[in-house]
């Protein structure tokens, strides 16, 4: 079993990420271009992560459920102030997670269109390599104007932090604060659709969880480890011989590891294909795994949780608007879920 971290795995360069033909010619351009933290081996990953580790330490975001449970139940209302019926991403789903990391960095929300819009080229399969190009040169010069007015008018946000340590320049402090905030955003706006969705799709699942709420922070770990998100895999590059299964993958070639794979291992997970909301699944690699492993999995996590939790309560009788075969899925993108998910009540 492969999984998004080993130590004999090494993240620069990827060389034999184009020969395993997961590359567009977009995303060739955005990987060649300057590389975040994430593409990064230690000790220059270790020591920029350690920058924002006390950020999303598990007591910090502990301490942010009651915003964030304002904010679930604020858009709720919204949601269903007037309708019967609404897409869940656009007016929820999506919205959530980006308020909550534009908070935490420091980065005005009447924005979010500008930032939402250039991480969807980002993120998109068929986007050029000059739409790439112009929309992470776009973020960066977003940013890096942000962190100017943060030097001036420093706040609590991640990006007013980072400049006052005074360890960054301001292309580094920009280049990190566009990682954070499309990853803050559209992975957990896609896990959240997707997971409303699969419990719609398995109503005796739904049921449980309704008449039992203590089973939704366990029912997260087993959705996430059933959506996996990264479907198309990540390319790694071997840095020493190493055996694996009885196959040998020798230095320098690349390998192909694939989280929703790994997730529904037989050995590791039996009917591992079936979703059960009351399994233990405390060992999914839907994070990653090892010193690579995602920073912000303990706020991805809460907001899941209230995001589930919340919904369940307040939309009990919530259905899907559309047949299942007209959902269009985000099969183009860097980061599986769902374009549009039509919902009523």
């Amino acid at each position: 079993m492969f999984t998004t971290r080993m130590p004999w795995c090494g993240s620069v360069g990827f060389p034999n990420a184009s020969s395993l033909g997961i590359l567009t010619p977009g995303r060739k351009k955005l990987a060649g271009g300057e590389a975040s933290f994430i593409q990064m081996d230690d000790p220059d990953h270790a020591r920029l992560r350690r920058m924002l580790t006390a950020d999303f330490m598990v007591k910090r975001i502990e301490a942010m459920r009651p915003e964030i449970q304002r904010l679930t139940g604020d858009l709720l209302d919204r949601m269903t102030a007037s309708r019967t019926a609404a897409d869940l991403v656009t007016e929820f789903a999506l919205p959530l997670p980006s308020l909550v990391i534009r908070r935490l960095l420091g980065v005005p929300y009447e924005d979010h269109d500008y930032f939402q819009e250039r991480s969807r080229v980002l993120l998109h399969g068929g986007s050029t390599a000059a739409e790439v190009m112009a929309a992470a040169d776009e973020l960066v010069e977003y940013l890096g104007e942000l962190a100017k007015v943060k030097e001036h008018a420093p706040d609590d946000g991640i990006i007013s932090r980072l400049m006052a340590r005074g360890e960054l320049g301001m292309p580094e402090a920009a280049s990190m604060g566009r990682l954070l905030l499309i990853a803050g955003h559209e992975t957990t706006a896609n896990m959240t659709a997707l997971s409303v969705l699969a419990l719609l799709r398995e109503p005796d699942q739904w049921t449980r969880l309704q008449e039992d709420p203590s089973l939704v922070k366990g029912a997260i770990e087993e959705l996430l480890r059933y959506l996996s998100i990264v479907h198309q895999g990540v390319a790694r590059a071997a840095t020493e011989d190493v055996t694996v299964g009885g196959r040998t993958i020798r230095a320098g070639e690349g390998v192909l590891c694939s989280p929703n794979t790994a997730n529904r291992d037989a050995d590791l997970v039996p009917s591992g294909a079936e979703l059960d909301v009351a399994r233990d699944a405390r060992r999914p690699v839907a994070f990653g795994f090892g010193v690579h492993q995602c920073l912000g999995q303990p706020l991805a996590r809460v907001e899941l949780q209230i995001a589930l939790e919340t919904i369940i309560r307040r939309l009990p009788r919530l259905r899907l608007d559309v047949p299942f075969e007209d959902i269009r899925f985000r099969d183009d993108m860097a980061v599986y879920g769902v374009y549009a998910l039509p919902v009523a009540r």
